[in-house]
Formats: C-alpha cells, sequence, structure tokens
C-alpha cells in the first residue's frame, strides 16, 4: 500500500474498506472490511441523563474544523487505557490531505481555551465514516459525539459509520450490521447531497439535543 492515495483512500472507503496500521510504530497500513459493520443509527442516539446535564450547562465550548491537525494528533496518542493505536504518520498525513480537501472534518471540545476532547471522520456524500474519537475530559468526547449527530441530522445525512462495536459505543447506541446489510444501506448515501456545514457552532444546547436525540430531546 506504498502508493496509497487520498482519492484512493476516498474510493476505498466507498468500497467498505478503512485503512490501519499495527501500531502507531509500523509504518506499513492494510485494508479492513469487517464482516460486522459498526454503525451508529441517526435516530436511536443514546444520551444519558448525567449527558444532557453536561451539555445543558455549556462544560465544553464546541468547534469545528478548528484544529484538525491537533485532534487527530490526540486521537493517535497512547494513555493509560489506550496502550496502544493504530494511527501512525502515514495515517495522519493521509486524513490531513483529506481534510484540506474538505472531505475529513474534526469536532473538537474546549475548556478554559484548552483541547480536552473531540473526534475526526471522513464524509463522502450523506455518509460520515467515523474515525477516531479522545477525551482528556469526563464527556468531552461524548458531547463531541452528540454535536456530530445533531450536525448530520440537520445536514441531510443518512449513515454514521462506526467501523467497529465497542462497549463504549454500544452504551451510545451503536449496533452491528452485516457487511452485506450495511452496503445496502451505504451505498445509495454515496451520492446523496447533504450539508455538513448546514448547523451553527453556536447553536443552543437544547437545538443540539433536539437534532441528536428527538424522543429523548425533552428528557
Amino acid at each position: 500500500m506504498s502508493s496509497i492515495t487520498p482519492q484512493i483512500l476516498l474510493r476505498a472507503y466507498a468500497a467498505g474498506m478503512f485503512p490501519m496500521a499495527e501500531s502507531a510504530e509500523d509504518s506499513a497500513l492494510h485494508w479492513v472490511e469487517p464482516e460486522e459493520r459498526g454503525v451508529i443509527p441517526l435516530d436511536r442516539l443514546k444520551i444519558s441523563h448525567s449527558l444532557k446535564k453536561t451539555l445543558r450547562r455549556k462544560a465544553f465550548e464546541v468547534s469545528v474544523d478548528r484544529d484538525f491537525s491537533a485532534v487527530i494528533a490526540a486521537c493517535a496518542e497512547k494513555t493509560q487505557d489506550r496502550r496502544s493505536t493504530w494511527i501512525n504518520a502515514r495515517i495522519k498525513a493521509l486524513y490531513t490531505q483529506l481534510h484540506r480537501m474538505g472531505c475529513c472534518h474534526s469536532i473538537e471540545c474546549r475548556q478554559n481555551g484548552a483541547l480536552v476532547g473531540g473526534l475526526y471522520g471522513v464524509r463522502i456524500g450523506a455518509v460520515f465514516f467515523g474515525e477516531s474519537m479522545f477525551s482528556r475530559a469526563t464527556d468531552a468526547s461524548k458531547v463531541a459525539l452528540v454535536h456530530l449527530v445533531a450536525r448530520l441530522n440537520f445536514g441531510g445525512f443518512g449513515l454514521l459509520d462506526a467501523q467497529f462495536v465497542n462497549p463504549h459505543l454500544e452504551r451510545l447506541g451503536a449496533i452491528a450490521v452485516p457487511r452485506a446489510g450495511y452496503h445496502k444501506i451505504m451505498e445509495p448515501l454515496l451520492d446523496r447531497n447533504a450539508d455538513f456545514f448546514a448547523f451553527r457552532e453556536d447553536v443552543d444546547p437544547g437545538a443540539v439535543l433536539a437534532w441528536a436525540a428527538p424522543a429523548q430531546s425533552s428528557g
């Protein structure tokens, strides 16, 4: 995969594949196409009461694409809970190029000006392919995800890809979809228009909750 380019990367996503490295120190990349794909249904995000309180009191300043490089660097960091990472230097370079092309975006959470959480992912048509998230403060990455889902719903997206289901994402509503079913959902959405930037960054928390989880927004 030495000749991989941002254009090849986008075609791979459209075919249901994405790249990973064995570790941050390994320069090699390999394509992954899971038998079961993790997705977060945009109408079934689970937001706990405590997370709603965090959102309503505006514990974080939320922004979009303000510092993509810092977000992907933070996602690549090893932590006490994450001893290894699949984000190597080639991954950082490729996704930074996609960001400059307008195809890859970050959601950032800050406290007192410091970046404390966020996520990034790839956008094609009406599909957002979530890549990674990080948190240095309680609920920071969850707040970023809630803002992302609100933005996707408001902008007319049809799918939030999460790659794999893990206990953390499962608590937020992620489900596993067989490969064939995933392609059936994903492929028609690749050519559908959606607006990632229609949702304002300074929107009221009540509107964020209303668009992220309509059935729960009054709870």
